[in-house]
């Protein structure tokens, strides 16, 4: 009995004591306990706060490495907004050793000291983030497939193999990226997080393309007038497009192909027409690698999606038989409208032709032929347009050539055995025309000048002449 009583003393001591402990002790968090990795040990609610929030700073500074195919990208978590959303955890923490009654809080503090205990962040990230980088960086590194191709030399096709394309799944991986940052966080993980990514299998086999074999459609125009700058593009836009292979259905666009107009695409400035004047651009000349090339489309007999013609006639082809690229505004397209693979061979001689050559199946009989002719439906004619430059003396005249305005139109001949048994209209164009200017100066004599502006004003050009007659003497050349 005596036994008994002294052990329930003793007990009643200790817990009087446990509680003393705790209680004195209820503003900071029991040593040996660790929020995710920081260990919060004998810290109060605001310390623990700031302590959380100085890992999260650093973590966010930490770098996951992405693998995208055979390639790997490097990204800090901050980019994503990564951030741990569970506060409360904190009040948890705190709260070991000091809820329940006096057996529980003995029995936890107790837990503590012999093994400690960890509470775990919950992260997340920014989805919008995520999602962004995702498609503006990662989509970066997709390669699309690469078609079974031709290569042609010395008359001979060789087969090129495709290859295979990997593009990213853009849903999956913003998925994937997310799930990983909501688990839990390790410093200076090396891992590689595989993103998901769709392969793609090339078109085309050697037996498919061993049907290109017949010319198709050819044409011819020359540049033997053009500068040197003029003739780069000119033969630089024939490499562009020299060894194209196009399958049953695929478009071909012109502008896409050749593009983009610079020097270190192999362009250079040369004239070209812009709103019915020409002035130097990056590229000019390119016009008349997409018009030598709709004319052996036309050949071809393919399929016309897009087709403009030039502001102004061109003196390279007949009216209607041109086909002008501008921007994305103007474009030469069409589509590969046979059922067998097509091959585009282009390239540009030492006497300055550009010529461009379709092979694929020839399926027309052997008695049809085609042929194309240019009708001129109408002509207008430029007029005479008297114009002032004050800034230039009287005396001076100078006048530019007028240039008519056409509308045209072009037509497919058909014939079998030599006898004509279709006429097709391919295409209908209008041609702006150009005014003849001629340009007086009028600074000067005071009373001439006003007999001068007179005369423009009528827009009579002899008596403008007859007013600067004594004065032609000092007058600019025509230009």
């Amino acid at each position: 009995m005596k036994k008994y009583l002294s052990r329930l003393c003793t007990g009643v001591v200790l817990l009087l004591c446990v509680g003393t402990t705790a209680f004195a002790k209820e503003d900071t968090i029991l040593k040996g306990i660790m929020i995710d990795q920081v260990d919060v040990s004998n810290m109060t609610r605001s310390e623990a706060l700031a302590a959380l929030e100085s890992y999260e700073k650093q973590l966010g500074e930490q770098e996951i490495s992405l693998g995208i195919g055979e390639e790997v990208v490097k990204v800090s978590l901050s980019e994503f907004g990564v951030a741990y959303s569970n506060d409360e955890v904190v009040d948890e923490a705190l709260g070991v050793g000091r809820t329940g009654n006096v057996v529980k809080r003995y029995k936890d503090q107790k837990d503590v000291q012999k093994g400690g205990k960890v509470f775990a962040l919950r992260w997340n990230a920014d989805e919008t983030l995520v999602r962004a980088f995702v498609e503006e960086e990662c989509t970066k590194y997709d390669a699309e497939a690469q078609n079974a191709s031709l290569s042609r030399s010395n008359g001979t096709f060789e087969f090129v193999a495709g290859k295979q394309g990997v593009v990213l799944d853009v849903d999956a991986s913003a998925d994937i990226i997310m799930e990983y940052l909501a688990g839990e966080r390790t410093a200076g993980s090396s891992e590689v997080l595989q993103l998901s990514t769709k392969v793609t299998e090339p078109e085309g086999s050697a037996e498919e393309l061993a049907y290109v074999q017949d010319l198709l459609g050819t044409f011819s125009t020359s540049f033997k007038t053009s500068g040197s700058k003029r003739s780069l593009n000119v033969n630089s836009g024939a490499k562009h497009i020299d060894g194209t292979v196009l399958y049953p259905g695929e478009q071909f666009s012109t502008y896409e192909v050749v593009a983009p107009f610079t020097e270190e695409n192999g362009y250079a400035m040369a004239g070209s027409y812009l709103n019915g004047e020409v002035v130097d651009s990056m590229g000019g000349g390119i016009c008349q690698v997409s018009t030598t090339l709709y004319n052996a489309v036309l050949r071809a007999e393919l399929e016309v999606v897009e087709r403009s013609p030039h502001s102004m006639t061109v003196s390279y082809v007949d009216l209607s038989e041109d086909a002008a690229i501008a921007g994305t505004y103007k474009d030469f397209k069409f589509v590969n409208s046979t059922d067998y693979p097509i091959y585009i061979e282009g390239y540009t001689t030492e006497d300055k032709k550009v010529t461009f050559n379709i092979y694929g199946k020839e399926t027309r009989p052997d008695n049809r032929t085609i042929s194309f002719e240019s009708v001129k439906v109408s002509e207008t004619p430029g007029t005479t347009v008297l114009t002032e430059d004050p800034g230039q003396p009287l005396g001076y005249r100078t006048e530019t050539r007028a240039s008519s305005g056409y509308v045209a139109e072009l037509y497919k001949v058909v014939k079998v055995d030599g006898v004509q048994t279709e006429r097709v209209k391919v295409n209908k164009s209008t041609y702006r025309g150009g005014n003849r200017v001629v340009t007086y100066g009028t600074a000067g004599d005071p009373v001439l000048s006003e007999n001068l502006r007179a005369a423009i004003a009528l827009q009579d050009e002899a008596l403008a002449d007859a007013n600067i007659a004594p004065l032609l003497s000092t007058a600019a050349p025509a230009q």
